[in-house]
C-alpha cells in the first residue's frame, strides 16, 4: 500500500463505508490488502468482505467492469466471491476524503480455506484443479460481451508508475521494462490468445473446500491481456520462493505444474492458446518486474530481512539480464 494513501485513510471513512453496507465499524476485522483496505464481517452467520479502493488506483468505470465480470462468471457456473449491494442498492459507494475518494464494495466471503506455503508446493491435485478453473475462466472470457470496459495490461498501475515507485538507481529495471513491452506488443492479439483475465491468480486469491473445489476471488487486477499471463502468474508464485541455490527444486516444481495444469485446463476439449509455453518466460519476466516495483512501493526496504535482501538481489539480476525464473533450468 502506498504510504501516503495510508495516511489519508481515516477511521471516519471506515465508519461511513461500513454504514453504507449496513454494518457497524466495531463488527469489522481488518485483514490487510496490498492495494486496497480489506475488512471482513459477519451477518446472520454469513461472512462478507468489505473493500475500500482509493480513487488513485481505480475509477468507478473500472470497478463497474470488475463487478460485471464477476457476476457473469457466477451466472455461468464458476465459483467466485460474488459482489453484494449496499443498503441503498448500489454496487459501489463513494466516500469523499481529502485529496482523493475511497470507493467501497462488498463481496460474499469465499467458502473453504486457503492453501499456503509449503502446502501448495508439489501438489499435483491442486495444479490440475487450477488448470481446470483457469481453462473455464478463459473459455468464458472468449464469449463475454461486457457493457463496461476494463483496462488493458498496459494500464497496470505498477507499469504506469514504475518510474515513480523505483529509486533512481533502478533505471536499468525501467529500461528492461521498456524492452519487454516491445516484445509483448508483437504477440498475437486474437480471441484465442487475448481477452479479459483475472490477472492475479495465486494461492492467496482462492480458497479450496473439502471436495477440492476452488473459489476464486480478488479480481482487482482483472484486465485485458494474453491468457498466457494468467498461467505465468500462477507459475511465478510457485517458483519465486526457491532461491538461486535451488534450481533443481524449481525445475521439478515447473515440470509438475505444467504437466498437471495442462491436464486440468484441457478437460472438456478446451485448447490452451497456441504458443503459450514459449510465452511463459515473457510473462514471468513481466510479473517479476511488477513484484519488484510493488515491493518498492509498499514495503520498507531500508532494513530488509535475509530472504527479502537475497530475493531483491537475484530478482534485479534476472530483470536486468532479461532472464525469467525458468530460463536457466534447462
Amino acid at each position: 500500500m502506498d504510504p501516503q494513501i495510508k495516511l489519508l485513510f481515516l477511521d471516519e471513512h471506515v465508519l461511513e463505508g461500513a454504514a453504507r453496507f449496513g454494518v457497524s465499524q466495531k463488527d469489522l476485522s481488518f485483514i490487510g490488502g496490498f492495494q486496497n483496505f480489506i475488512y471482513s464481517y459477519n451477518r446472520e452467520e454469513v461472512k462478507y468482505i468489505l473493500r475500500f479502493t482509493p480513487s488513485t488506483l481505480r475509477k468507478p468505470e473500472g470497478l463497474e467492469a470488475e463487478l460485471e465480470w464477476i457476476r457473469y462468471l457466477a451466472e455461468e457456473g464458476m465459483s467466485v466471491s460474488e459482489p453484494i449491494c449496499s443498503v441503498n442498492g448500489k454496487d459501489i459507494e463513494r466516500i469523499p476524503a481529502k485529496r482523493l475518494d475511497f470507493y467501497v464494495t462488498a463481496f460474499r466471503h469465499a467458502p473453504g480455506r486457503k492453501i499456503g506455503y509449503p502446502e501448495c508446493l508439489g501438489n499435483p491435485l491442486l495444479y490440475e484443479q487450477c488448470g481446470r478453473m483457469t481453462g473455464k475462466l478463459h473459455e468464458l472470457a472468449k464469449r463475454y460481451k461486457p457493457l463496461a470496459r476494463r483496462h488493458t495490461w498496459e494500464g497496470n498501475d505498477y507499469l504506469l508508475r514504475a518510474r515513480e515507485y523505483l529509486p533512481t538507481e533502478h533505471e536499468p529495471i525501467l529500461q528492461a521494462l521498456d524492452e519487454l513491452k516491445e516484445q509483448l506488443v508483437r504477440l498475437p492479439v486474437t480471441p484465442d490468445h487475448f481477452g479479459l483475465i483475472h490477472g492475479d491468480i495465486n494461492v492467496g486469491n482462492f480458497t479450496v473446500d473439502e471436495s477440492g473445489k476452488i473459489t476464486l476471488f480478488d479480481f482487482d487486477e482483472c484486465q485485458y491481456s494474453w491468457y498466457a499471463e494468467d498461467i505465468a502468474i500462477q507459475l511465478y508464485y510457485l517458483l519465486y520462493v526457491f532461491g538461486e541455490d535451488s534450481k533443481s527444486e524449481r525445475k521439478a516444481q515447473y515440470e509438475m505444474f505444467i504437466k498437471h495444469f495442462e491436464r486440468g485446463y484441457s478437460e472438456e476439449g478446451r485448447q490452451l492458446p497456441a504458443g503459450w509455453k514459449e510465452q511463459l518466460a515473457l510473462f514471468l519476466r513481466l510479473r517479476e518486474i511488477i513484484v519488484f516495483v510493488g515491493m518498492h512501493r509498499s514495503w520498507d526496504l531500508s532494513q530488509p530481512d535475509d530472504w527479502t535482501r537475497d530475493f531483491l538481489r537475484d530478482s534485479r539480476m534476472r530483470i536486468v539480464k532479461g532472464l525469467s525464473l525458468i530460463d536457466d533450468l534447462f
